[in-house]
């Protein structure tokens, strides 16, 4: 199986509450005509974008007694799931994102809690 940017991204693992947004191709043109240069759209203080792998959600320590010892770890944590899913648009604040280049394409990550609106066309992944 080669290797594709689509296939390395199915290998990511986002940590806890946090997303992996790809950015949305703003239009360079204002709605009254004017063009806009490069970068303008990326200093707004409220971005948007899709994502595309999400976190399991917010760690939730289960109770421990002394026979659960034998337990993998993973079995010890629990979640507490996330609203945004795969997919989804989201609009978030830029100041709680961090910026990151993979696979030459710009993503940034963003926890939930910089998420301000999420749209979801429900069926899309049925």
């Amino acid at each position: 199986m080669q290797l594709t940017a689509d296939n390395k991204l199915k290998n990511l693992v986002i940590v806890g509450d946090r997303v992996l947004i790809r950015p949305k191709k703003e239009t360079e043109k204002t709605s009254s005509g004017i063009y806009l240069p490069p970068g303008v759209q990326e200093k707004e203080k409220v971005q948007s974008g899709y994502i595309v792998k999400a976190g399991p959600g917010y760690p939730m320590p289960i109770p421990m007694d002394e026979d659960d010892k034998w337990k993998p770890e993973e079995e010890q944590v629990k979640y507490i799931p996330l609203q945004a899913r795969e997919g989804d648009l989201a609009i978030f604040l830029q100041k709680g994102a961090y910026e990151v280049m993979y696979e030459g394409e710009k993503y940034y990550i963003v926890p939930q809690n910089s998420i301000l609106m999420l749209e979801r066309e429900e069926g899309l992944f049925d």
